[in-house]
């Protein structure tokens, strides 16, 4: 009899121990990048090669990392369940030099030394987040980005601009948001590239 009341006793802490440890919520992993900024067509070369090499991309403290940022009015959170497969800065930085080599008409990113006559970008992100209206909206994914581009040389300032993209979700759910991020990178893409093309090739003619 005993024996049996040890045996129930020793189940019954084996059971509770289970729940104590129960496993944790699923991350869902997501990308962004896939969305080609010109549809694959690649450019027909008009003008001749300008030589540019660009700083590593910068990023909001808050919008690093591989979490997904929600912004409510003057409330920021991180999206529940849903992470980046990278951190987004990097995610963002391999989408750009890719739209570099499918639409670039003149510009031709280079990693290595500055040439001569080279010139250098400056991708400075200031928004990459979710924006809500209010609680349980559809959201924006929301991008703001200024663009410098400088002669190394004297360090002056060929061209400033600031770009501002915003997609709206469609619906309020993770998959529907990380799309509508995937649509925003890509429009923000070309337009640095369109907009790096057009500076760099008059700077250069100058």
């Amino acid at each position: 009899m005993i024996r049996s009341a040890l045996v129930i006793a020793a189940a019954s802490v084996a059971l509770s121990g289970c729940a104590l440890l129960s496993s944790p919520d699923p991350v869902q992993l997501y990308r962004f990048g896939g969305a080609s900024a010109f549809a694959g067509t690649g450019a027909t070369s008009a003008c001749p090669d300008v030589h540019v090499s660009m700083r590593r991309v910068d990023f909001p403290e808050a919008a690093r990392g591989d979490r997904l940022l929600a912004v409510t009015g003057a409330e920021a959170a991180y999206i529940m369940g849903a992470r980046w497969v990278s951190p987004a800065e990097t995610l963002f930085e391999e989408s750009l030099r890719n739209a570099f080599l499918d639409g670039a008409a003149c510009t031709v990113l280079s990693n290595g030394p500055l040439t001569r006559d080279g010139l250098l970008l400056s991708v400075d992100v200031r928004r990459f987040e979710a924006v809500y209206a209010a609680p349980g909206a559809v959201p924006d994914a929301n991008i703001v980005i200024l663009l410098r581009l400088v002669r190394p040389g004297d360090r002056s300032v060929v061209a400033e601009e600031r770009i501002s993209v915003s997609e709206n979700a469609g619906e309020n759910r993770q998959s529907a948001i990380v799309a509508a991020f995937d649509r925003a990178g890509a429009e923000a893409n070309r337009r640095i590239v369109t907009w790096t093309d057009q500076q760099a090739s008059q700077a250069t003619a100058k």
